[in-house]
């Protein structure tokens, strides 16, 4: 008998589509993480970050007999992320809260994910700090169609033609927007570079 972690994904799809609940909540548990850290850099707030996981599931749940199988379940999963996180941003208009992206998503707020630096100098944190709190203004001031797909292939590692099946976008599309994404926060971060 096999055991969960080594059952494919299209398996438990499925075993879903059947009405096997283990099989979905199997799913949900495989995904979960994946889902939440990428809704939370979108949508920037971890109420909307566990909303949309909640969403993102349900829609799943609603729709696996739409999944053809060809992309893969995590694609198809990051764009229904995605739209989850521009519906909720067209509900509610502005963000109200700065949430930084090095923020880990987890419940814990006591615990913090670093980033290590070359020297453990105060000098060094402060300009790490600063960076990262000018980065993440600079984030906010995206336009949200811009903001996913700098998410999706600079914090994310998506590839181009990933994003593009995510955001059903063509893949110079998705080039142009992160070009653009890029140089916007290059200008916005450009007092901070050293000549």
């Amino acid at each position: 008998m096999k055991t969960v972690s080594h059952i494919s994904d299209g398996e438990l799809i499925e075993r879903s589509r059947t009405g096997d609940t283990h099989a979905f909540t199997q799913l949900v548990k495989r995904y979960e993480q994946l889902v939440y850290g990428f809704s939370y850099k979108v949508c920037r707030d971890k109420e909307k970050a566990e909303e949309t996981l909640q969403d993102t599931f349900i829609n799943v749940y609603r729709k696996l007999s739409q999944f053809n199988g060809e992309s893969k379940f995590s694609t198809w999963l990051y764009s229904i992320v995605t739209n989850n996180c521009l519906m909720k941003r067209r509900k509610r208009k502005l963000d109200t809260e700065m949430v930084s992206l090095d923020d880990p998503p987890v419940s814990d707020k006591h615990e913090q994910r670093t980033i290590p630096a070359w020297t453990d100098s105060p000098i060094s944190s402060l300009m790490n700090s600063e960076l990262r709190a000018r980065l993440d203004k600079a984030i906010l001031k995206l336009p949200m169609e811009y903001r996913v797909v700098f998410i999706l292939r600079d914090v994310e590692n998506q590839t181009a033609e990933e994003a593009a099946k995510i955001l059903k976008l063509s893949v110079p599309a998705v080039k142009s927007r992160l070009r653009r994404a890029r140089l916007f926060l290059r200008k916005e971060l450009n007092d901070l570079m050293v000549e």
